[in-house]
């Protein structure tokens, strides 16, 4: 059942207040790609090269919030969907608080995509961790795949479930052609100018 009144309330102190001081603007880097595809790894060294840079950030992990605030949601399309629009709520909160945000989930379903770029606006960067199925399976780093084969993991992507290819991403990396650090350079060239244009 929807909240019913309620009202949104304004602070004296505003998000471009929050990016002043910071230094920078706020955005959602939303990495998306089939499990294994290298989404965490690259995530994770682009906010380490931001730190570096004195930028506020904070990485959203798929696992991580599953043990948290999802940690009551499952696998099913409608929990894959629930997943994915709180993650942009929580995104929301946190570029109003001025700070880079950087996702790593799957996110499967270009609908599901389309409405995080709904709630984040201007502000949701998508880019898509581009790695063929069988690469990721070959890594296997978690031994789902393997799982997943035997039916032992139902809706899992890329083998039970569907994984819709983005349509239009901001940026697309070849994990399995380029290195990390290429691909942190490649992110790096696109939201530069959007992260350190003028206050």
């Amino acid at each position: 059942m929807a909240s019913t009144n309620v009202k949104k309330q304004d602070y004296d102190v505003n998000r471009v207040m929050r990016s002043q001081r910071k230094g920078h603007h706020a955005l959602v880097l939303w990495f998306v790609g089939l499990s294994g595809s290298g989404k965490s790894t690259v995530s994770d060294a682009l906010e380490l090269f931001l730190h570096q840079k004195q930028m506020d950030t904070y990485t959203l992990d798929g696992d991580n919030i599953r043990m948290g605030i999802n940690k009551d949601l499952g696998f099913t399309a409608a929990d894959r969907s629930e997943n994915i629009r709180r993650i942009a709520e929580v995104g929301k909160l946190f570029t109003d608080a001025g700070t880079v945000v950087l996702t790593a989930f799957i996110t499967p379903l270009e609908r599901d995509r389309e409405r995080a770029r709904a709630i984040l606006g201007d502000d949701y960067i998508e880019i898509y961790v581009n790695c063929p199925l069988e690469v990721c399976e070959a890594r296997d780093v978690k031994g789902l795949y393997a799982r997943a084969r035997k039916g032992e993991i139902p809706n899992f992507t890329g083998i039970s479930a569907p994984f819709e290819v983005p349509v239009h991403p901001d940026v697309e990396i070849k994990t399995n052609e380029q290195s990390v650090d290429e691909c942190v350079t490649q992110i790096w060239n696109t939201i530069k100018n959007k992260l350190t244009s003028r206050l």
